[in-house]
């Protein structure tokens, strides 16, 4: 699949000035700057976050009437109920609250809907499982913010809600007694992006602040608040920096009972990043409400016991296995549908649709489709009970949502942001929806568009990329959105004479820059099919990420290829 690159714009005022107060290489500068650090005490936060960083969770709009109302229904012995949402956010946020309020209340339990039965957020059935157990406090946790109706009509039966939500909030709210969301346009908190379960502990933070409790209590919970910062997929800036940061320590030195053994499971031995806990843990997690039920998250995350948490652990590993067998069967005969399809070549979309496809995978096989052979908006449909429902999935700068909204009149329901979307229909109209999507994205998405972009950081040569560039580059982590893993170009490489396919797939690179450059080693997954590129003997371009190889006892600098073309 040919990419384009693009490289990111400099600074050179900014890079210098930083440069003069923090003394390290200017290409570290360099990215610190499109990273939006300016001042050695912007670097300092950056490199050395603290916990003291964090805002005071009180200028929270409403946290006020939050933990009131959380007091009265102690004072009141009222039931509580915790209420989240099916993914690794919502659970995570769940056992969160939950746990640590369980510690200091006994009358309380938790919820999570069913993904099929319910689907996403507030549900009837769960305003019915609330009303006919005598809740009459239910905190939502990753959603709420907007089912109006649905929380007026629990109103109506005496049952208050405290919603902690990080979307965005509609114009009307539900008519709850707090809500807990910075995105609200009156909120004065300072970080306005903060997963669900960032947001649930910060309550719970506030909670230990008014009864005088240790701090340490909240903090415990640091590890499930970083696994629910890397698979929300949430910017790691601000708060969710500092918050990611310790939550890792955390996670690599006294982790809770449930996320070791996700750990133990997953056969980890180095220290855990943040991309372990996105490409190793989360889907662990997430594969509870694909493949059944997402209250064993919840159970393995509370679980103190360490015997009876692997135990949950072994179950949700199992899950992950079939959820992994499920979507790679979907992804082979999706592929094997458009191999067959001969319009493939003039369409700007993919709208497949089976009805045996396993509604937990969709949104998966839609992005593997995009990453690995179709690079283009993205649907995949399939049956769920008497109507089809699907997931939809962007490529860069393209609005998916706003699309799948001019397709409003064929569809029963739909939701979603830029870039994910999802949507039910009634059978009969799954070709028209097919037809009026291709037509809508047709007529709208740019020819650049329709090739994946690599963004580069910085162009780099071979002689800075040193031992001690690598130690401070490495300080960038925890990586995420708006800090991602920085993207080098080297240009001019040739190949030193022992780069060489591996398995037949894969490249394993050795290129010199220069006469008398250094020459170092790097792997090309996937990339075979550049090896005439490599093997050529004229000059080449190349775009990579740094990172380390550990080989005998011998740890030394890779090159972690992501693309090469000739030099110009």
């Amino acid at each position: 699949m040919q990419k384009r690159w693009t490289v990111k714009a400099y600074q050179p005022n900014q890079e210098k000035l930083l440069q003069s107060s923090l003394r390290i290489h200017p290409l570290l500068c360099r990215l610190l700057v499109q990273r939006h650090v300016h001042t050695y005490e912007a670097a300092r936060q950056f490199f050395r976050p603290t916990l003291e960083d964090l805002h005071d969770p009180w200028l929270m709009k409403d946290m006020d009437k939050a933990i009131s109302r959380i007091e009265l229904a102690f004072f009141r012995h009222e039931k509580i109920l915790v209420y989240g949402d099916y993914d690794v956010d919502g659970t995570t946020a769940v056992a969160t609250v939950y746990a640590f309020l369980h510690k200091h209340y006994n009358n309380i339990e938790f919820y999570i809907p069913h993904r099929y039965r319910e689907g996403y957020g507030i549900s009837t059935e769960g305003i019915a499982y609330a009303r006919d157990n005598d809740f009459s406090l239910v905190i939502t946790l990753d959603c709420g913010i907007k089912s109006v109706d649905l929380i007026s009509q629990a109103k109506d039966m005496g049952i208050d809600f405290i919603i902690c939500d990080h979307h965005l909030p509609d114009a009307i709210v539900p008519p709850a007694v707090a809500i807990l969301n910075p995105k609200q346009y009156d909120c004065p908190y300072p970080y306005k992006e903060l997963s669900g379960c960032g947001i649930g502990y910060k309550l719970i933070c506030a909670y230990a602040q008014k009864r005088g409790l240790p701090i340490s209590e909240a903090n415990q919970y640091l590890d499930l608040v970083a696994t629910s910062i890397a698979a929300d997929i949430v910017p790691m800036t601000g708060e969710n920096r500092v918050l990611a940061f310790h939550g890792l320590k955390k996670v690599n030195s006294s982790p809770l009972p449930g996320i070791k053994a996700l750990i133990t499971l997953s056969a980890l031995k180095e220290q855990l990043t943040i991309s372990n806990l996105v490409f190793v843990i989360a889907p662990r997690v997430n594969a509870a409400g694909r493949m059944d039920d997402a209250r064993k998250a919840v159970n393995l995350f509370i679980e103190n016991d360490e015997e009876k948490a692997a135990a949950i652990a072994a179950v949700l590993h199992a899950d992950n296995f079939d959820r992994k067998e499920v979507d790679n069967t979907i992804t082979q005969e999706a592929v094997s549908l458009l191999q067959n399809d001969d319009t493939i070549a003039q369409k700007k979309s993919t709208v497949l649709y089976q009805a045996h496809w396993h509604k937990g995978v969709v949104g998966i096989v839609a992005s593997r489709l995009i990453d690995k052979y179709y690079y283009r908006p993205t649907i995949i449909l399939t049956q769920s009970n008497d109507v089809v429902a699907g997931s939809a999935r962007s490529v860069t700068g393209f609005n998916v949502y706003e699309a799948i909204h001019q397709c409003k009149d064929l569809l029963e329901n739909y939701g979603g942001h830029f870039y994910a979307a999802g949507m039910t229909l009634k059978p009969e109209n799954v070709p028209a929806f097919q037809q009026r999507f291709e037509e809508v994205v047709a007529s709208s998405i740019r020819p650049d568009q329709l090739v994946p972009e690599i963004v580069i950081d910085t162009e780099i040569s071979f002689t800075d990329i040193t031992a001690a560039f690598y130690n401070i580059l490495k300080q960038f982590e925890p990586l995420g959105p708006d800090n991602l893993r920085p993207v080098f170009l080297a240009r001019n490489l040739m190949d030193t004479g022992y780069s060489r396919l591996v398995k037949e797939e894969h490249i394993k690179f050795s290129v010199k820059q220069g006469k008398t450059g250094p020459a170092l080693s790097g792997i090309g997954f996937y990339m075979a099919d550049k090896f005439p590129i490599v093997s050529s003997r004229k000059p080449f371009d190349m775009v990579f990420n740094i990172d380390e190889n550990e080989w005998n006892g011998q740890t030394t600098l890779q090159l972690k290829v992501i693309d090469i073309r000739a030099s110009c």
